[in-house]
C-alpha cells in the first residue's frame, strides 16, 4: 500500500514537472520583441489622383450609354477613338515634353471613351487597341525626358497606369469569356534565343512580371508611392541548343530556376513580358548580350545559394529579392535597369513594412519596370477569370494602408508566438538540410506572426467586400468600379475594427 502511494506521488511529480516545465517554455516563447520603429519621412510624395468627381462622373456616363444601348452610342464612339488615333500620329510626329498640353488630351479622351467601350463590349477590341498604342508611343517618347523629373514620372503614370485602369474596368463590365487573356504590344526584334510559350515569343534575357494572389503581394503592388499592378520579376534564359526556358527568379526560398512552364502554372493573376529595346548602345554592340545577363544569373543560381532579401535593400546583393535578380545580371555587362527608383514616404505604409522586416524605402518596384524608357511592351497575360479578385485585393490594401495612416500597426495575436517560434525552429532545421520550411529563411517568427495577421486581416475584409459587390451588382445591373469597391473596402476594415 505504501509502495504504491509512493509510486503515485512519484508519477505526478513527473507530471507536474512537465507542465511546469511546458509553462515556463511557453513563457519564455512568449516573450515579444521590441517593436521596430521605422525612419521618418522628410517628405510625402506619394502620387493622388485627386478626381473623385471625375470618377463618379464616369460612372453615371456609363449608366447613361446603357440605357442609350451600342446601337446609339456607335457614332460618338467612332468619333472617339478616331480622336483617339488622331491625337497619337499628332504625338508621334515630334518630341514633346511631359508636361505638354497634347498628353493631357490622350488622357482625357480614353477616359471619356472608357463608360462607352462599357456599354458596347463589342467594340473592346478597339479600345485595347487604343491603349496599347497609347502605351507604345508614350514610352518612345520618354526615351528623351530626364527620368529623376517628378513631371516625368506623374505623366508616364497617368498615361500607362492610367490607360491599363480604364481599360481593365472596361473589361470587368463584360462576360469573361469576351475578354482576350493575351494582348501583344510591340514586337521588339531580338538575336537571342527564343521559345514559343502561350502565343509569345520569349527571348533569353526578357524580363516577365508578374501579380499573385497573396496579401503581401497586393501590398507589395500598392505599397509604393506609385500603387502598381505588379509584385514579382523574374529574368528568362533560353538554352541556345535545346530551345528550353528557363526563369531565375528569387523568393522565399531564395535565388532559384524553375522552368517557364513552372512559373506561368503557379498562381499568376497577370504577367508582362518587357524586353530591351534592340536600338540601345550597349545591343548594338552587342546583340547577344541579354543572353550573357540570364546566362551569368543562371550560373550564380546554379553555383550555390543565395537567401531571399526581407529587408529590400538592393544596395546588397549577398541577398537578394525579385528585382535585384534582372538588376543583378543586367549590371554584369553594363546596363543599369531602374533609372528612377522607387519610393515609400507615407508614414503609415512604412511603418507597415517596417513591421514585416523591411529597412529599405528606396525600392525596385517591379511595376516600375514598365515606364523604363529602355524595354518594351511585348505582351501582357490576364487571367479574365480572377481580374476582378485582383482589383478587390487592390483596394482592401488601399483601405488597410489608410488605416496604417492613422496609426493602425501590424499587431499580432499575443498567443500565436510560442507556436510561430516552435515553427521558425523546425524551419531553421530545414533550412540546414537545404531544405525550405513553414517560415522561410531570413524571416523571423515575430514577422511571420505580423504576415498571419496581414492575411487574416485581407481575407476578413476581401469577404465582406464581395458580398457587398454581389449586393450592388445585383441592385445595380454592373460591376462596381474600383472606387465603389473602395468604398465596400473601407466599410469592411471600419467593421473588423
Amino acid at each position: 500500500m505504501l509502495g504504491e502511494s509512493i509510486a503515485w506521488v512519484r508519477r505526478h511529480k513527473i507530471a507536474t514537472g512537465a507542465v511546469v516545465a511546458a509553462a515556463a517554455l511557453y513563457g519564455v516563447l512568449s516573450i515579444p520583441e521590441p517593436a521596430p520603429q521605422p525612419p521618418e519621412s522628410s517628405e510625402h510624395l506619394r502620387f493622388r489622383w485627386n478626381q473623385d468627381d471625375r470618377w463618379l462622373g464616369l460612372e453615371q456616363r456609363f449608366q447613361q450609354a446603357r440605357a442609350v444601348g451600342c446601337d446609339g452610342l456607335r457614332e460618338s464612339i467612332d468619333t472617339r477613338l478616331q480622336r483617339g488615333e488622331q491625337l497619337l500620329r499628332q504625338v508621334g510626329t515630334r518630341r514633346f515634353p511631359p508636361d505638354a498640353p497634347l498628353f493631357d488630351s490622350v488622357e482625357d479622351n480614353t477616359f471619356q471613351l472608357g463608360p462607352m467601350i462599357g456599354a458596347c463590349f463589342e467594340r473592346l477590341s478597339a479600345y485595347i487597341h487604343l491603349v496599347t498604342q497609347t502605351r507604345s508611343v508614350v514610352k518612345r517618347q520618354s526615351e528623351r525626358w530626364d527620368m529623376d523629373a517628378r513631371v516625368t514620372k506623374d505623366r508616364l503614370y497617368r498615361l500607362l497606369w492610367g490607360g491599363r485602369a480604364a481599360l481593365e474596368e472596361v473589361m470587368l463590365q463584360g462576360p469573361a469569356a469576351s475578354v482576350p487573356a493575351l494582348v501583344l504590344g510591340d514586337d521588339e526584334p531580338s538575336a537571342t534565343p527564343f521559345a514559343r510559350i502561350l502565343g509569345v515569343t520569349i527571348h533569353s534575357g526578357d524580363l516577365l512580371v508578374s501579380r499573385a494572389g497573396a496579401a503581401s503581394s497586393a501590398l507589395i503592388a500598392v505599397g509604393n508611392d506609385y500603387p502598381g499592378n505588379f509584385s514579382h520579376v523574374v529574368i528568362a534564359y533560353v538554352d541556345d541548343k535545346t530551345s528550353l526556358a528557363t526563369v531565375v527568379q528569387s523568393d522565399e526560398k531564395g535565388l532559384h530556376l524553375s522552368t517557364l512552364e513552372e512559373y506561368l502554372q503557379a498562381v499568376k493573376l497577370r504577367v508582362m513580358v518587357l524586353r530591351l529595346r534592340a536600338d540601345l548602345p550597349q545591343l548594338r554592340a552587342d546583340p547577344m548580350l541579354p543572353h550573357k545577363a540570364a546566362a551569368l544569373v543562371l550560373a550564380r543560381a546554379s553555383s550555390g545559394h543565395t537567401p531571399y532579401d526581407f529587408e529590400i535593400d538592393h544596395r546588397d546583393d549577398s541577398k537578394m529579392y525579385c528585382s535585384e535578380v534582372p538588376a543583378w545580371a543586367y549590371e554584369q555587362v553594363g546596363v543599369h535597369l531602374w533609372m528612377e527608383i522607387s519610393r515609400i514616404s507615407a508614414p503609415g505604409t512604412r511603418a507597415w513594412l517596417t513591421d514585416l522586416g523591411v529597412k529599405r524605402f528606396d525600392t525596385q518596384e517591379p511595376s516600375d519596370l514598365e515606364y523604363d524608357p529602355q524595354l518594351r511592351v511585348v505582351a501582357e497575360w490576364r487571367d479574365p477569370h480572377t481580374l476582378y479578385l485582383d482589383h478587390v485585393d487592390n483596394v482592401i490594401t488601399e483601405a488597410l494602408l489608410e488605416g496604417a495612416a492613422r496609426g493602425d500597426r501590424l499587431r499580432y495575436a499575443w498567443y500565436l508566438l510560442p507556436v510561430v517560434r516552435l515553427l521558425k525552429g523546425y524551419s531553421m532545421l530545414l533550412n540546414v538540410a537545404g531544405e525550405t520550411g513553414p517560415i522561410p529563411e531570413g524571416l523571423s517568427a515575430t514577422v511571420a506572426a505580423r504576415v498571419v495577421t496581414l492575411e487574416r486581416r485581407h481575407r476578413a475584409i476581401k469577404r465582406r467586400v464581395l458580398a457587398l459587390a454581389d449586393e450592388f451588382r445585383s441592385r445595380q445591373g454592373y460591376t462596381p468600379p474600383e472606387w465603389q469597391l473602395l468604398s465596400f473596402a473601407k466599410h469592411g476594415r471600419d467593421e473588423l475594427q
